[in-house]
């Protein structure tokens, strides 16, 4: 049986059907999680007949780092082989005040984004919830300072990898002590997966890729858009935020001569009045193999411009890691093309 990705409720369940107290579910739990290890034979204050039965009937599967690059403000990006061989991306953002990684919640993607290097890759499977915790885990012990925010917003769309996903936020949240008001969901919209998270009443942020206020320029840059138009997706994201009083963050990628007018901005602008939210403008980071680009700083500061004087609050993504390849999917990409 495998126990990373189980809580402390779970490894002592395990416990009591091998004769033992519930408190070793708490103490295999903190062994795991705020530890890190990686064999039984580490847990020193278990008993000895109890690590000899786990040896015999239980595992610990681990990520293996097999690269690491990093930029000049300390962005590490790693690529991260899974048990069956897979590789998946997460990346370590440092801060004089805080600690964040970002990690990916599946083996590509299924949604298809015509930007995306992910998307280039295709689809393989998601995600654990184990897989999801461990790479923050390993990148805690790369950084040997405790992580204090985590980002779900690398490879994959988390909402389409719901129950693992959540139960990773609680496994973050109880066992590596990560509040919840310091983890951030990032979805390209599915609608009803944003229903479900609303009625969870979880205080994460949560993130919309959004990327333009036009249904069929939507379309065109999100395939799996179809399927939730921007009616729909608004109507769940004001009711999520109706329900958890929590504002949304709408993440809009900037691609040159694509969606980064300034009568694209005003459309922006109306289509989130009267919604509790705000605008993140992330610049592209170029894809080889794309024809997208960046825009310039001028068109950027125009688009923001319209916003704010429409009242709608806007930040501007801090650009971290551009010299290492760090938007997603990049260098698993040239790893599976090397």
């Amino acid at each position: 049986m495998e126990l990373y990705g189980l809580n402390r409720a779970e490894l002592s369940s395990i416990c009591d059907q091998l004769g033992q107290p519930a408190f070793r579910g708490k103490q295999i739990a903190e062994w795991l999680y705020r530890s890190g290890v990686r064999s039984f034979d580490c847990m020193t204050n278990l008993p000895a007949a109890l690590r000899d039965k786990l040896n015999q009937t239980s595992t610990i599967t681990r990520s293996e780092i097999v690269k690491r690059s990093e930029s000049a403000d300390k962005t590490a990006k790693y690529l991260l082989k899974m048990a069956d061989g897979q590789t998946i991306e997460s990346v370590l953002l440092p801060y004089p005040d805080r600690i964040s990684v970002c990690v990916s919640t599946q083996i590509g993607c299924p949604v298809g984004c015509v930007f995306c290097a992910t998307a280039m890759c295709g689809f393989v499977r998601n995600l654990s919830a184990g897989e999801i915790v461990d790479q923050v885990s390993a990148l805690q012990q790369q950084a040997g300072r405790r992580v204090t925010h985590v980002v779900m917003m690398g490879m994959g769309e988390p909402l389409l990898n719901f129950d693992n996903v959540v139960k990773a936020l609680h496994l973050l949240n109880d066992e590596l002590g990560i509040g919840m008001r310091k983890m951030t969901v990032s979805t390209v919209g599915i609608a009803p997966a944003i229903d479900r998270l609303r009625d969870l009443d979880l205080q994460i942020t949560l993130a919309v890729s959004l990327h333009t206020p036009d249904d069929d320029l939507r379309r065109r840059l999100i395939p799996i858009a179809d399927k939730y138009p921007l009616v729909t997706l608004m109507q769940s994201c004001r009711e999520y935020t109706q329900h958890t009083k929590r504002k949304i963050t709408f993440e809009y990628l900037m691609l040159a001569d694509v969606n980064d007018s300034q009568p694209q901005a005003m459309e922006l602008a109306a289509l989130l009045q009267h919604t509790l939210c705000n605008v993140n403008l992330i610049p592209f980071n170029e894809v080889e193999g794309l024809p997208y680009r960046r825009p310039n700083r001028a068109a950027i500061e125009a688009f923001r411009k319209v916003l704010e004087d429409n009242g709608i609050e806007v930040t501007q993504r801090m650009e971290r890691g551009r010299p290492i390849s760090a938007a997603c999917g990049q260098l698993r990409r040239r790893q599976l093309s090397s």
